[in-house]
């Protein structure tokens, strides 16, 4: 039977200072790129800097929510918040921005899939912020197969009058 070992906010070693928060910056901007080149070459609303905005702030407010943490778990002060709500809080920003890059027109709903992605680029960034660089990467790159790939195959399985 597995056992979970209780721990503390001192138990925690996040570095978010210097040259380790600057990583966590670069990988979530390089990884959003890969994504927002995707949607910039299809002429999508959000393109390429939209997508590298996007898991920078989410990165960076990641990394400010480490930060508090770290700070908190020095001191002896009493703390009735939650540090982790600016995690959810990102999400629920994201869904502001997709909401915007979402129309309607004719009976048509576009834009559905660059609001997905956005959402997608946030836990990149979200990711990145908190260090944890294969789960950035896995996510990135299975947004980029899911938009890349999944659009060939819709081309060829779907006829071009049913597609949306």
């Amino acid at each position: 039977m597995m056992m979970l070992t209780p721990f503390t906010l001192a138990d925690m070693q996040w570095d978010t200072t210097g040259w380790d928060a600057a990583l966590r910056l670069v990988v979530a901007g390089l990884c959003a790129a890969l994504i927002g080149w995707d949607r910039e070459v299809e002429r999508r609303a959000a393109g390429l800097r939209t997508h590298v905005l996007v898991a920078l702030g989410a990165a960076g407010f990641t990394l400010i929510a480490c930060e508090f943490l770290e700070t908190l778990a020095h001191t002896d002060t009493a703390f009735a918040g939650d540090p982790t709500r600016i995690i959810a809080s990102i999400v629920g920003g994201i869904g502001f921005l997709g909401a915007g890059a979402i129309m309607q027109s004719g009976g048509k709903v576009h834009g559905l899939t660059t609001a997905a992605g956005l959402w997608a680029i946030a836990a990149v960034g979200i990711a990145s912020g908190l260090g944890l660089f294969a789960l950035a990467l896995t996510i990135a790159l299975l947004a980029f197969i899911t938009l890349t790939l999944l659009r060939r195959i819709e081309a060829h399985a779907i006829p071009a009058a049913d597609r949306r």
